[in-house]
């Protein structure tokens, strides 16, 4: 069955999912694959048609692409830009950027923003997609909403009510199960100098879609884990990660190991999480800055704002795969030439710091693209609720899985005039590639050590 056809297979399923006990009205889950797509997206376009109607996604590989590869060739290599944003002309399309977008427009006059066709490329298995629409009748938060219970290995709620339900989908988003790739940092400061950050193998695996797992999520389940072994440059040549996030992350909070060569051993850190300063980063993002977000939620209350038409980096593979990794930085800000921009529709969600939390962002306003549930982009304040730093997530769709995904996120920091980008896939000939889920033993701190020692 073709992904167009098995998208408006769902209907009838969303029709049968309302006999179960509903956390949304029987009228919304029978959107569920009729108005709306299987996962929540409205499946119209929008009026003018800059941003086209969804009809299942990208699921066939283009020409070029060879079975089995982690490199992905661009879909769009020949498209052109339809339009570009500069400072010049930013008034005329204010409203369609992000904040941290725009003050990069306003301050640097070599920003651009070129703007393609859009294309909704976000495509689902089969499964993915049935098991978001019981969700739908199915889950609820705990705690407070840090916890989600009753879930199936889909989105959890494809019709949020509430902020913290939009980020579980964001946490709980789907990108396959395991797969590993090799990657470069680069770190760029105030005078424009670029210089490797790390050289990091990573592998990545969301237990939460496990294939073989059929029934509903407990509250001291892994949905996420990272291992990462560091082999440039020198100085951090030999180090090693491990990161492992709960679905009640009341209950269970994130558990982080680190592996230092000098010392010898696997250490237990507690400080992987929140407002720590990434060193991957040089201090541009905070561990809870990965993925534009990632771990707990306690520190701040929720609000779902609603929908936005935002411009968003998307289909980004130009930038992804390019094979010289410093051809993508300019002094200030990413080299235009690489970054593929496109119209899309976000839910907008704002984060606000609770009264007696600590952590160095007031305020969070995060863009959740409608079709993946990634959050593509953030914009934090610092404590005078001044803009402080912006975050975004290019969005690279695994074509021939299907899968939703994205390899590069870049982080700027306007305090002090630096960025940095991590995720570049392309001076390596592995790409990112979806692997065997690795067993239990590989997930033990004792494994890591293997993984870092040099």
């Amino acid at each position: 069955m073709s992904n167009h056809k098995m998208f408006w297979a769902f209907s009838a399923l969303a029709l049968a999912a309302t006999s179960a006990l509903a956390a949304v009205s029987a009228d919304e889950v029978k959107k569920l694959g009729t108005t709306l797509t299987a996962v929540g997206a409205e499946v119209d376009g929008n009026a003018d048609k800059s941003i086209p109607a969804y009809t299942g996604g990208l699921s066939t590989p283009p020409a070029g692409y060879q079975k089995g590869s982690g490199v992905r060739p661009d879909p769009f290599a020949a498209e052109k830009p339809l339009y570009s944003i500069t400072g010049a002309n930013l008034a005329q399309h204010d409203a369609k950027l992000t904040a941290g977008a725009r003050e990069l427009l306003k301050r640097y006059p070599t920003m651009r923003v070129d703007v393609f066709p859009s294309h909704r490329t976000a495509a689902y298995p089969k499964s993915v997609m049935e098991n978001t629409i019981k969700n739908a009748t199915a889950v609820t938060t705990t705690d407070g909403g840090l916890g989600v219970e009753g879930t199936y290995a889909g989105i959890p709620f494809p019709i949020p009510k509430t902020g913290q339900e939009a980020m579980w989908n964001h946490l709980l988003r789907y990108s396959g199960h395991t797969y590993t790739t090799k990657y470069d940092s680069i770190n760029v400061n105030a005078s424009g100098s670029a210089v490797l950050a790390t050289t990091g193998e990573i592998t990545l695996q969301y237990p939460y879609y496990d294939p073989k797992r059929t029934g509903q999520s407990g509250p001291k389940d892994i949905f996420f884990r990272a291992k990462v072994a560091y082999t440039a440059p020198a100085r951090r040549a030999g180090e090693a990660l491990l990161l492992q996030d709960y679905i009640n992350m009341q209950e269970s909070p994130r558990k982080g190991w680190q592996y230092l060569p000098g010392q010898r051993r696997v250490k237990m850190s507690p400080d992987l999480a929140y407002d720590t300063p990434n060193p991957a980063t040089a201090g541009t993002s905070t561990f809870d800055d990965s993925y534009v977000f990632s771990g707990a939620m306690d520190r701040y209350d929720w609000k779902l704002v609603g929908k936005k038409e935002i411009l968003v980096p998307y289909n980004a593979y130009k930038l992804a795969y390019a094979k010289d990794p410093f051809a993508v930085t300019t002094p200030n800000h990413l080299n235009p030439d690489y970054l593929r921009w496109e119209l899309h529709r976000v839910w907008v969600v704002e984060a606000t710091l609770k009264a007696g939390k600590r952590h160095i962002y007031s305020k969070r306003n995060f863009y959740l693209d409608e079709d993946s549930w990634y959050a593509l982009a953030s914009d934090q304040y610092d404590a005078r609720g001044q803009l402080y730093r912006a975050a975004f997530m290019a969005f690279t769709p695994f074509y021939e899985q299907p899968a939703p995904g994205s390899a590069s996120q870049f982080f700027y920091d306007f305090a002090t005039g630096s960025y940095n980008i991590i995720g570049l896939l392309g001076a390596y000939s592995t790409g990112m590639k979806f692997i065997d889920a690795m067993s239990e033993k590989e997930w033990t701190p004792d494994a890591l050590a293997g993984a870092g020692v040099r």
